[in-house]
Formats: C-alpha cells, structure tokens, sequence
C-alpha cells in the first residue's frame, strides 16, 4: 500500500515550520527588547481632551449651519406662496431662504411629542411658567418639553406656540419652535445670543462674530440676512431695527438687517435699555459722569431727558409697560433696593418701591399689571394702581420647585 499524499486544503494538522526559529535569535531578541522600551517610556497625550472636545463642538456647529443652508433651496421651493421678505429692497429683492439650524431634527434632544397632560389648576399671576423642563400654561395645560435647560420664552400671537432660548452651552445657545400641541423643534443652533421681535415674527442672532437676521414664518426661518463681522451682540428689535450691545468697547448701536448694511455708530454711555415708548423713543440706563441714571433716549440714542432718581441696577432687569406709561425696574431708592416703579408720564408720584428684587424677565399682561420671578423664586404680581396707593407687589411660591431650580417666566402671555 502507497502511503497517502499529503492534503492540499488546510485540514491537517498543524504544520511543520519549513526551518528552525529558536528564542534566543538576534532578531528575536532586538524586537522584544524594542517593545519592551515602549512600553516603559510614558508618552505624552499629544492633545487637550477638553480641547478636542471643544473644538469638535465649533466644528460641528459649522457642519450643522452649512448643511442647513444647502438644505434651504429645496425648502424655499416647498414654500414660495407668498413668503415675506426681511430688510429686502424694491429694486433689489432677496430670494426667501429657509435657515435650518440643525438638520437631523431634535430627536437626540427631545423626549418626543409634547402632549397635553389632563388641566391643572391655572398658574397665579396669569403667565405662562416653564418649571424643571415642564410648561404650565395659564389654562392649567402642562407640556413636557424635553429641550433641556430653557434661559428665556415667549409666547407666540394666534395660539401659535412658544420660543424659546436655550442656556448658552460649549456649542452655543439653540432656539426652538414648540407648536401648542406638536413636537419641539430646532430653528436655528450654535448661536451665541440670540433677541427676538415682541411679536415673536423677527429673529436676529450673532454666530462666530457674524451677525444674522431673519423672519418667521410658518415655522421656518425665512429672507434671511447676514451681516457684517461686529464685535456686538443682538439685544432687542425696536421696529425694523436691532439694537445691538456692543462688546469690549460697551455701549449700543443700531443695526438695520439689509444686504450689505454694516452697524452705526456706538453709543458708549447708553448701558441698558428696558424698552419702547408710542413715540419710538427709547427708555434706557445711561452713564452720567460717575453716576448711573435713567434716561429717554432719541433715535440716535442720544438722551433726551435723564432722571438719577432712583438709582438703576447694572444687572439691567426691567421692561417698559405696553403703553410707555411705567417702567418696572430694579433699582435703589431711599437707600433701599427694590423693584422701582418710575412714572414715564409724569402726572403721578415719580417713583416707588413697589416690591421684592427682580429676578429675571419682567412681561406686563397688560396695561395694568407686570409679573416677574423674584429672588426667592416666587411669582411677584405688580398693579400701578395698587402701587401708588402704597400696596407692594404680592408674592405667591410656585409648585415644583426643588434645589438649584427656578421658574422661567414666559413673556408676550396672553390672559384670554
């Protein structure tokens, strides 16, 4: 009997090595003395983790806005019925553009829909609050929003929803659209500040130190406009302009978002600005020497009359009544600090302390009454009515509140 052939396929056993390899090799020996070195050497990391993370935030952010824009042509074509323009010219029209701020959705940041729970009993005060993530409306109507931290909220007109403004993070502040009933959502992302219109129709923002601009409509950014570089940042729209507070150099100064138009001239001594008079003047906190001083201000932001009666705060929390009649507002007086109530008319006391320190956003519900989140993170109701007859602000707690949480009050609320 022939011995059998060896197998070609790889089922036999193990192979015999074709020559001898013994430890002891030159060759061996050096590569085992190399990785040994290696291995005892401490080698440096060759980056900052948190560097790398930073920077892949900026970088994303980037990606973010850039894909939002190349998305824009195929939803502008989507949406062509009649959109408005922002700051375009009659001779020069600008083609309306969708900005989308973050074009994978919201899905790794939202909880999913929002969804109405049974009606609780109404917020006092008559706001909107946003408590621990939780929208409670005036109704009593209570929508887990999901968005993570809320800095500031507004609500829109017609039973439109909400906007709200994200807590700044490495990757820049995010502005959601949030539909009564409907799921939140992302319209812009990586901003590093962001003012919107009262009407809730306009948003400006500033993102690596450019200025942007652009309208709201249907739930889309539209027309929008970019600025040119500015070291300021958006802080109000008083008609068809932005009000900008200017950065190392301090001051405001004007922006009217058009193609191709640059900011004006800073105002170095206007500091704060609390709102609009009918007129289209502007009630503001100004430097006056070595003091600080309340003053309304001309359009060129020039004051026209100043009052250092009482003392404004620099924190700059206060807001002007919807009919240019009061300013709320934290000030000093009578060596005292306070929430200062201050006569723009006139025709009765000029100012009082009308309650606890302002916390916060301060919205008037109308005419006659403002709300604000105090110190203590209670609700704080204000009537000038009741004010001038000596009565201060009454304070009621809100639910929910636990360590290191504070309500978010939800301005442009309507009562109705």
């Amino acid at each position: 009997m022939k011995p059998s052939s060896p197998r070609s396929d790889n089922q036999t056993g193990t192979p015999g090595r074709p020559f001898a390899v013994t430890p002891d090799e030159p060759l061996e020996q050096a590569l085992r003395e190399t990785l040994a070195q290696r291995v005892a050497v401490p080698h440096r990391l060759p980056v900052d983790p948190a560097g790398v993370a930073l920077g892949r935030a900026r970088r994303a952010r980037r990606r973010r806005t850039v894909a939002g824009l190349a998305l824009a042509g195929v939803a502008t074509a989507l949406a062509t019925g009649g959109m408005t323009q922002l700051g375009g010219q009659a001779d020069r029209p600008t083609t309306p553009t969708v900005v989308l701020g973050d074009p994978r959705g919201v899905a790794s940041l939202s909880a999913g829909p929002v969804a109405p729970a049974p009606p609780q009993p109404s917020t006092d005060g008559g706001v909107d609050l946003i408590v621990a993530g939780t929208l409670v409306t005036v109704s009593g109507q209570r929508y887990d929003l999901g968005v993570g931290p809320v800095e500031r909220a507004q609500r829109l007109p017609e039973h439109g929803g909400w906007l709200l403004t994200g807590a700044v993070t490495a990757a820049g502040r995010t502005l959601w659209l949030v539909p009564a009933g409907g799921e939140p959502r992302a319209l812009l992302a990586g901003a590093d500040e962001i003012a919107l219109s009262p009407d809730g129709r306009q948003v400006a923002w500033r993102d690596d130190g450019r200025l942007f601009a652009a309208g709201i409509v249907a739930g889309q950014l539209v027309a929008l406009v970019a600025g040119p570089p500015a070291d300021a940042v958006p802080v109000r729209f008083v008609g068809d302009r932005v009000l900008l507070r200017a950065g190392s150099a301090g001051g405001h100064r004007w922006w009217r978002p058009t193609p191709g138009g640059s900011p004006g001239p800073v105002a170095p001594d206007v500091l704060d600005v609390y709102g609009t008079r009918p007129d289209g003047r502007l009630v503001a906190r100004v430097r006056a020497g070595a003091r600080s001083c309340l003053a309304v201000l001309d359009p060129d932001l020039t004051p026209a009359t100043t009052r250092c009666a009482p003392t404004p705060a620099a924190d700059g929390r206060g807001v002007v009544s919807p009919d240019g009649r009061w300013l709320l507002v934290n000030g000093r007086l009578a060596g005292a600090d306070g929430a200062i109530l201050v006569d723009l008319a006139g025709t009765a006391p000029p100012s009082r302390t009308a309650g606890p320190v302002i916390d916060g956003v301060v919205t008037w519900t109308d005419t006659r009454t403002a709300a604000y989140v105090d110190r203590d993170g209670a609700l704080a109701r204000l009537r000038p009515t009741e004010a001038l007859a000596g009565q201060r602000a009454t304070s009621t707690p809100v639910a929910g509140l636990g360590d290191g949480v504070r309500p978010v009050l939800v301005t442009g609320t309507d009562p109705g």
